[in-house]
């Protein structure tokens, strides 16, 4: 396959992609969290390295 070619899927083809996170030292799927961890987790700021640098 050439980087030209795209492929398409239908929605009936696709299926949902598990989340996992370390969680107090262990990884957990995010799909498991109850609704107050869920929302500590998408409320999350992540850590970007070359972003510190230029401020």
């Amino acid at each position: 396959m050439n980087r030209s070619t795209q492929v398409a899927l239908s929605d009936e083809e696709r299926q949902p992609c598990e989340i996992w996170t370390r969680v107090m030292g262990y990884h957990r799927p995010v799909s498991l969290f109850n609704i107050g961890k869920k929302g500590e987790f998408y409320e999350r700021q992540y850590f970007r390295e070359c972003v510190a640098k230029l401020q």
